[in-house]
């Protein structure tokens, strides 16, 4: 996952964008620019001013996916951090509500014309995949209860190169096995959006094609070397 992430952002970093092509209304200068950005990652503003039931389902996810993984944080530290301690309650809710969510999103893709005939096996599988993840874990904690104390040992143990067993349980072995399954195919899907759109020319963008010329790399070396444009 790591090694895929890490090659997808190079290809994105070294991509030419060959022209100016921010969404309109741009902020005029970088620091705009990183305000824009922080917008469009917290709260999803192009999102919100253009479908707001889409944008309700996709922050019941996205705020349920952060909170169950700050709450998974307690199988990898000893001892706990005390803000992962604060974080275990509502990360145990936040798992109906990353599935609600995901559901919604799911759903939009039967249920509205123009984004069923636009979408591919791929993506109803991700979405399936993800569900999945969810229902398993929830599985866990409220169906069939796995030992929580032996799974974090183990999980401790890889990380101080001590392997201890880890429980045999159905649906640990499951909930485990979607998860590494979803880090093999993340760096080739379209999740991968997650570091990509610090990338995307329509919002890294600044209005300024009148204040001064903008030329890609590979076209200021020609132009400097006297190339044809």
């Amino acid at each position: 996952m790591i090694v895929g992430v890490a090659y997808k952002i190079r290809q994105f970093w070294t991509t030419p964008v060959p022209l100016k092509i921010p969404l309109m209304p741009a902020p005029l200068t970088q620091k705009g620019v990183v305000f824009r950005m922080a917008r469009e990652v917290i709260y999803f503003e192009s999102l919100f001013k253009s479908n707001k039931w889409i944008w309700i389902f996709a922050v019941l996810f996205h705020v349920g996916l952060l909170l169950v993984l700050l709450r998974h944080l307690r199988y990898f530290t000893e001892p706990i951090w005390f803000w992962v301690v604060l974080v275990q309650p509502f990360g145990i809710y936040a798992g109906y509500v990353m599935v609600a969510g995901l559901i919604g999103l799911w759903a939009r893709r039967f249920l509205v014309a123009r984004v069923r005939y636009v979408s591919s096996l791929s993506d109803h599988l991700m979405l399936a995949l993800l569900v999945m993840i969810g229902i398993s874990g929830l599985s866990m904690k409220y169906v069939a209860p796995t030992d929580i104390i032996a799974v974090k040992a183990f999980f401790l143990g890889l990380l101080r190169f001590d392997i201890q067993p880890l429980p045999s349980d159905p649906s640990l072995l499951l909930h485990l096995g979607l998860v590494v399954s979803l880090m093999i195919i993340f760096p080739f899907s379209k999740l991968i959006h997650v570091p990509g759109i610090f990338f995307s020319p329509s919002l890294n963008q600044t209005d300024d094609a009148r204040e001064k010329r903008h030329l890609p790399t590979w076209s200021a070396k020609l132009d400097n070397h006297g190339g044809n444009l």
